[in-house]
């Protein structure tokens, strides 16, 4: 039963449907790329050395340390932009997570008092077990119930990498997939480390996405070439997608996809000329956001702000259990 929005710039025109839908939009030869990093039980609830509530969630894994967000007390059921701030904390400080995680605070961001780099004591099997244990997804004040693990992965989760769902390939139930490819079409993935959506910080939520971590297989690099070369379309399932496929883009030679493994930092928006995709499956994402900016790459924003507002209207659902929204040149001709 769940939407979807179809954008089509070449028309200025928009078109609703059901994601069931799909497969109408999308040609033989084409080729569906997802992310398929699982999402790891990222939120820790936990204590200062003097006692202070404190919420770590963490980013990204580099050489043993982890870079995490911390928030002040409460949780989840608390609006993001109502938390209080975390307690301060610098190097050396020790944050201890229930009676099975520590972690030293090894560095302190410059942008921000809230990034800080945590190393945890103990081997990594002790780490992993422990924070599975502990762990909890991170979710927000919108979800009216405590989220399982296994209510943040998609259906083609693997490796765990990302601290929050790369939600757009959610709806891709199998029977829906099957329908695809009876269509004509492929499937191929990387792997991104899909960071926060927000962190209640003004001016943090500016600076997002942050930098974060990918990897594209050499089978996902070659299925790209030869979706080009028989003139289909490159489909990215989701944001994380996007900038993974335009940043490997940028690293290669001619703006060819090429495997590679590396960190990015690119920021997707108008100004972005698109190298390796040409449309975008994803979320609805509320103007101004990070995610929002991202799609000024594959439409006006003046219409992408009012597909959204007519869509709301008509009762489309937000966030990362909502509707879905299929933008690109041409998809309704």
């Amino acid at each position: 039963a769940e939407r979807l929005l179809v954008v089509d710039p070449q028309c200025d025109c928009t078109e609703e449907r059901r994601v069931d839908d799909l497969a109408t939009y999308v040609r033989a030869g084409d080729l569906l790329v997802v992310n398929d990093a699982a999402t790891l039980p990222a939120s820790l609830q936990g204590r200062t050395a003097s006692g202070a509530a404190v919420e770590a969630r963490l980013l990204a894994s580099r050489d043993g340390s982890w870079r995490a967000v911390l928030f002040g007390a409460g949780d989840w059921r608390t609006r993001t932009e109502d938390r209080p701030a975390p307690p301060v904390v610098g190097e050396g400080d020790v944050l201890t997570f229930g009676g099975e995680l520590r972690a030293r605070v090894s560095g302190v961001s410059p942008a921000s008092p809230r990034v800080v780099t945590l190393r945890f004591e103990g081997d990594p099997d002790h780490f992993w077990s422990a924070l599975y244990r502990r762990g909890r997804p991170i979710q927000y004040a919108y979800v009216a119930a405590p989220l399982a693990l296994w209510h943040v992965q998609t259906p083609f989760a693997s490796r765990p990498w990302s601290s929050e769902m790369p939600s757009a390939a959610r709806p891709l139930a199998w029977e829906l997939v099957l329908a695809l490819r009876a269509k004509g079409a492929s499937f191929a993935a990387i792997t991104h480390a899909a960071g926060l959506s927000s962190t209640g910080d003004a001016a943090l939520d500016a600076a997002l996405p942050m930098r974060e971590s990918c990897e594209v297989p050499v089978e996902t690099a070659a299925a790209i070439a030869a979706t080009r070369a028989r003139g289909g379309r490159v489909i990215a399932v989701g944001t994380t997608v996007v900038r993974a496929l335009e940043s490997a883009a940028l690293r290669a030679d001619g703006g060819t996809v090429a495997a590679s493994s590396w960190d990015t930092d690119l920021v997707v928006g108008a100004a972005h000329p698109l190298r390796s995709v040409d449309a975008l499956f994803t979320g609805m994402h509320e103007p101004g956001t990070s995610h929002d900016t991202l799609l000024q790459a594959f439409a006006p924003r003046d219409l992408l702000l009012r597909a959204f507002q007519g869509a709301q209207q008509r009762g489309f659902v937000s966030h990362e259990f909502g509707d879905s929204m299929l933008v690109g040149r041409g998809m309704l001709f």
